[in-house]
């Protein structure tokens, strides 16, 4: 019992895969962050075109 046990302490790869995790769900938080100013920005200079190119 007590073998299995110290294999249970030993064994990190849950931790590991864990850490993976929660990496990848940052980035996907940092890209949806960026891809959302993008958009914004893209947006507001669409606009600030069309309403020139409608005024001329």
């Amino acid at each position: 019992m007590t073998k299995l046990f110290a294999r249970f302490v030993k064994e990190e790869s849950g931790a590991t895969a864990i850490e993976y995790g929660l990496i990848a769900a940052l980035i996907a938080v940092a890209i949806m962050v960026g891809a959302g100013a993008l958009g914004d920005a893209l947006d507001t200079k669409f606009n600030t075109i069309a309403t020139k190119v409608s005024g001329s």
